[in-house]
């Protein structure tokens, strides 16, 4: 994909990755359209983009509502005419154990992170078969391949959407339009902030920057051939995020006995 001339449609563009990306996206030559909840963050992240791309505009929406969300897809498809890419990077964080977690917390969870961008992608991926080019990008989240302590209702979005991308890049193959995974690790962003009623954290660092894991994103879109996209490849300290995956597929047994026993429930 060439960023240069192109039209992008990035969610969860008000803080961490996203708000890095946006600028970057427009730096290369990309008009951004940008969506968040958080209008007055989202209006400084908007003239960054403007300052390369003066076409580039913004909604600021809840997308935990999946009407609206797929309402925000085909207003930006006519504001811009078309959209090249969908970035599904919005997301929120659940951390309680799963004896604890809600109905609600399930819901909201699996709309934010996994119903509305997909209804998203949805919406627009008719439009791109019928031009014979487009591309959609999930975010997902290493928690999207391998189960983490206290992180059930997260998992179980970031899982939902790496299923789909997989299963939609196959039914996409020879249409034009390509499907691509990206599976961010320890980055600094506000999701592993302590929640009220939630759990802290398991991981304490060290992180990568969100600026770093926005590059690797701009990467993975301007890359013709790959699928699946680790960032960072190499967690800081030396060890390669794909590797975890991998070794945890071979022997799912001693992956999940080593998490329980690393994990000592909280009270």
């Amino acid at each position: 994909m060439e960023l240069a001339g192109a039209t992008v449609l990035l969610t969860g563009a008000s803080s961490g990755i996203g708000e890095q990306l946006a600028p970057q996206l427009a730096a290369a030559g990309a008009a951004v359209g940008i969506v968040a909840r958080r209008a007055d963050r989202l209006e400084a992240v908007l003239a960054a983009c403007q300052a390369h791309t003066p076409d580039s505009a913004m909604w600021s929406a809840d997308l935990s509502d999946v009407d609206v969300a797929v309402q925000i897809a085909d207003e930006a498809r006519e504001r811009f005419g078309h959209i090249d890419v969908l970035v599904n990077n919005a997301a929120i964080g659940k951390r309680k154990l799963v004896q604890t977690l809600t109905a609600d917390d399930i819901d909201t969870t699996m709309r934010t992170n996994f119903t509305s961008p997909i209804r998203m992608a949805m919406a627009l991926i008719p439009h791109m078969v019928e031009r014979g080019d487009g591309l959609i990008v999930n975010v997902s989240s290493m928690g999207g391949r391998l189960g983490i302590a206290h992180e059930a209702a997260y998992c179980a979005s970031k899982f939902a959407m790496s299923g789909w991308s997989e299963s939609a890049r196959i039914d996409l193959h020879g249409t034009g339009v390509n499907v691509k995974l990206v599976l961010p690790g320890p980055i600094a962003t506000e999701i592993w902030e302590l929640q009220p009623g939630e759990l802290p954290g398991l991981y304490d660092g060290p992180f990568v920057s969100a600026a770093d894991c926005a590059a690797d994103i701009v990467r993975a879109i301007e890359d013709p051939d790959g699928f699946e996209y680790y960032t960072p490849e190499l967690v800081p300290g030396g060890w390669a995020q794909r590797d975890l995956v991998v070794g945890k597929t071979q022997n799912c047994d001693q992956f999940l006995t080593g998490m329980a026993a690393m994990t000592a429930s909280p009270e």
